[in-house]
């Protein structure tokens, strides 16, 4: 018997499920449903056209209705808002967005894949028509298009995840002046604190006046002002606070909603209804880390719970093994990506985890375009189960981070990952590659071979006149240090014991934490037994520090940043 299985929603989710039953069947009806002119569009490319990365918004375009018919036999029909389920008749009534028609289709299965609307906070001014916020094609033209009109000089982009911190890059390449604001005290929440200091100095390196830790309080016709009371220019306004499920059609069918506030599914994707599959940014989902539902928002994911449910109509089981959480973003020269928890929420999750902060070479030194890849591994304690990852740097950060999220999904641990036999070339990696340096260091804290500080403990020890040792060589201690440090490098270290107290803690560092390494296993194997190294050393402290001093105003605790 021939299924009719209708779809609402395309992109990702929607137009997946749709390829996929095709796939499986080759006499279904299938029609898909988007309440907006396009069907399928890299939405993960929109902020790009503002930059002319993408040159022609028409390349933000997948596939059109046509192509779907004529390659597939799937009848997509824009401009067509499914306005209600009716699921004892089993139908949909659309209505159309251009004339007012409605009318009626009846399914055997339905696919919900409605996404995620952008989030507009009810404040004054947010409905002024130089604001404006990102989720489809049409949004980002028009955005595109009142930018060229005004040729707009202050543009306020509220909201640092991943579409802000992606729309204010792109604005800033086309030379457009460009405000920042986030209400969190960081952006971009994947990542944890000692490495997101990173990222907040790229954006001011790059003209974005970056300003965290204060919210949007009002909009007015050529202004914004904040909670702190600051007023600045605004002659745009994009919000991009965050998205919320797109749950209406489905609360108003009377499907069940989960703890999340997004559309509660089983493990094949189903609903409350059987008959009624929901997909993409609408659904929760099971964190595998967590052990418990969550939201998330990302195309990876919503493309396997497509091919998942559309494999359950045809009596294929899939394995649902939840998620961890991906993902990756360019920051103008860096590189940036995460996976699993990040040490913040692990904590208050109460895990008992502990972390190392790594700053290797993403290639061998030799390389033209070697550079320092920051690198941070989260784990549990004792089991040395890895739970999350973060790498920020110039070179392949992203292929780090898959390398741990592959290694998560199988329950690896860091002696896994310190034993993991990975590909080699000094144009591409070190023979003892980042990720294995991490691993090394992890397993030797775990075992208590050595003890770390982090660099966010730095400005106490300073400030409270402990015994900091720094073991790089006099011309680079010259070029900036830690206020109240004193030079013993590790060429002379063993010479000059003498000079380092032994009834006292002693802090260690150099450029990376490498050095220091080996100053503190010398100095322990010498009778020390408070030796402490500073996890990232001295370039982790600098880039720690300053975006805190000039957010805070307040005096440096080195006596000159050193980034290199």
């Amino acid at each position: 018997m021939m299924k009719k299985i209708i779809i609402i929603g395309g992109v990702a989710g929607g137009a997946s499920a749709a390829a996929r039953i095709r796939r499986l069947d080759e006499q279904a009806e299938i029609v898909m449903f988007e309440k907006g002119p396009h069907v399928s569009f890299s939405n993960c490319s929109l902020p790009f056209y503002l930059s002319g990365v993408v040159e022609d918004s028409k390349r933000l375009l997948m596939m059109t209705p046509e192509s779907f018919e004529s390659k597939y036999k799937i009848d997509a029909r824009v401009n067509s808002e499914v306005i209600a389920i009716n699921r004892h008749e089993k139908s949909v009534t659309i209505r159309s967005t251009q004339t007012g028609e409605l009318s009626t289709e009846v399914y055997d299965e339905l696919i919900l894949s409605p996404g995620a609307s952008p989030i507009v906070p009810n404040l004054q001014g947010t409905d002024l028509p130089h604001v404006f916020t990102v989720r489809n094609v049409v949004d980002i033209e028009q955005l595109q298009q009142a930018i060229v009109k005004k040729d707009a000089q202050n543009i306020a982009v509220i909201g640092g995840g991943f579409i802000g911190v992606e729309v204010a890059e792109n604005l800033r390449l086309a030379g457009r002046g460009v405000t920042l604001v986030e209400f969190a005290p960081q952006i971009l929440t994947p990542f944890d604190e000692d490495m997101v200091q990173i990222l907040h100095k790229e954006l001011l390196d790059h003209g974005v006046n970056l300003i965290v830790g204060d919210g949007l309080a009002e909009i007015t016709t050529d202004s914004i002002t904040l909670n702190s009371g600051k007023t600045m220019d605004a002659d745009i306004v994009v919000l991009a606070i965050g998205v919320r499920p797109e749950t209406t059609l489905a609360v108003e069918a009377g499907l069940e909603i989960g703890a999340t506030g997004a559309i509660k599914v089983n493990q094949n994707f189903q609903t409350n209804d059987p008959s009624i599959y929901a997909i993409g940014d609408a659904i929760e989902v099971y964190h595998r880390l967590m052990n418990k539902a969550t939201r998330l928002a990302l195309a990876g994911p919503a493309q396997k719970q497509a091919r998942a449910a559309a494999d359950h109509i045809y009596g294929i089981t899939s394995a649902n093994k939840g998620v961890i959480g991906s993902s990756s973003i360019q920051v103008f020269d860096y590189a940036a990506a995460a996976t699993g928890l990040n040490e913040r929420t692990a904590k208050q999750m109460g895990l008992p985890v502990d972390a190392v902060y790594i700053i290797a070479p993403d290639k061998v030194g030799l390389m033209p375009t070697s550079n320092p890849l920051h690198f941070k591994l989260i784990y549990e304690v004792p089991t040395g189960r890895i739970v999350g990852a973060q790498a920020i740097g110039k070179g392949n950060a992203d292929k780090r981070i898959d390398v741990i999220a592959t290694l998560m999904t199988m329950n690896g641990t860091i002696e896994d990952l310190k034993e993991l036999e990975l590909s080699y070339s000094p144009m591409f990696s070190t023979a003892k590659d980042v990720v294995n340096l991490a691993a090394l260091v992890a397993t030797n804290i775990m075992a208590g071979r050595f003890k770390q500080v982090r660099v966010s403990e730095v400005r106490q020890l300073v400030e409270s006149g402990a015994v900091i040792i720094d073991v790089r060589e006099p011309n680079e201690f010259a070029n900036g240090a830690i206020k109240g440090a004193k030079n013993i490098p590790l060429s002379q270290l063993r010479e000059r014991m003498h000079e380092i107290p032994k009834d006292v803690p002693v802090y260690v560092h150099c450029r990376s934490a490498q050095r220091s390494y080996n100053a503190v296993m010398v100095l322990e194997h010498n009778g020390y037994n408070q030796v402490y190294n500073i996890s990232g050393s001295f370039l982790g402290i600098s880039l720690y520090e300053y975006f805190k001093d000039q957010q805070l105003n307040r005096e440096p605790i080195v006596t000159q940043y050193n980034f290199k």
